[in-house]
């Protein structure tokens, strides 16, 4: 299954997005959860998501193309890194927050259980 069909892939899409829209559009911003965390927890996701369809449409192996373990964990890291410790020393846009790797890591987890798979895999599964 491509990846941009995926529903597991189009809702975290479609909720970054909106988030997007009221916060930076609107200027709505709520206090909660919501507010803190849902960028980070759907990032990851999406940024996997855009990055193995690329892949899927230039790779040989075209849908069979899949992320390994090692792979998503490197892409966790890296933005964790980047977004929690490098930018926000050298940026008074960004700030810290422990919490935000935390939803990463969820966020990664979510991206390799859903949707980082190939056709194959989902016959396989169900069988």
């Amino acid at each position: 299954m491509k990846v941009i069909k995926n529903p597991f892939f189009i809702i975290p899409v479609i909720f970054f997005w909106t988030n997007q829209f009221f916060e930076k559009v609107m200027g709505w911003h709520s206090s909660g959860f919501l507010s803190s965390y849902a960028d980070d927890l759907l990032a990851m996701p999406v940024i996997l998501g855009i990055t193995l369809q690329i892949y899927q449409w230039i790779h040989p192996k075209k849908e069979l193309f899949t992320f390994s373990k090692a792979q998503v964990l490197v892409a966790f890291v890296y933005v964790s890194i980047v977004f929690e410790f490098l930018l926000p020393k050298y940026s008074s846009t960004y700030t810290s927050d422990y919490w935000d790797i935390l939803c990463y890591g969820l966020g990664s987890i979510y991206f390799y259980k859903f949707i980082n798979h190939t056709r194959r895999s989902l016959i396989r599964s169900k069988v």
